[in-house]
């Protein structure tokens, strides 16, 4: 249970890096859209006007389906795994998740809110690394003659 809470934790970890790669390529599409002299209707229907547009649709699936179901399915393992913090953790990458599905959603409206979106992303790889690494440790004694050296 121990790795598959590791796999778990650097899934998520992977997929934060996915959402960061997918919206930066669509930003860059937009802008090459846009200074190519193309303009953007949302009422419009049909196709997106350039490829990179995937990019949002890659960022919103993965963000709003794929990493809340890896965290769900993290805090399982969690308790299951018996990894002393494990669960504290995953809590933490569970509630960050949340809170970032939130800050998506929100951020349309209010674009302060998109900021703390990418603010929180860092904090969410950077917890989801600190558990994976933390789950792979394990609790190994010191050796009896080395603990007994240099004790009179």
């Amino acid at each position: 249970m121990r790795t598959t809470y590791r796999i778990l934790a650097f899934i998520i970890c992977g997929l934060v890096m996915l959402q960061a790669a997918s919206h930066a390529w669509a930003s860059a599409g937009i802008a090459q859209y846009l200074a190519q002299g193309g303009t953007i209707d949302f009422a419009s229907e049909g196709p997106p006007p350039f490829p990179e547009a995937l990019g949002l649709m890659i960022h919103a699936m993965n963000g709003m389906y794929a990493i809340p179901v890896v965290a769900l399915l993290l805090l399982v393992v969690a308790f299951l795994a018996k990894i002393p913090g494990g669960v504290m953790r995953a809590v933490i990458v569970l509630v960050l998740v949340a809170l970032q599905v939130t800050l998506g959603i929100l951020g349309h409206e209010l674009t302060a809110l998109a900021f703390l979106h990418g603010v929180n992303a860092l904090a969410l790889f950077g917890t989801a690394l600190w558990a994976g690494m933390r789950a792979g440790r394990t609790d190994r004694q010191v050796p009896a003659s080395r603990s007994s050296v240099g004790v009179a």
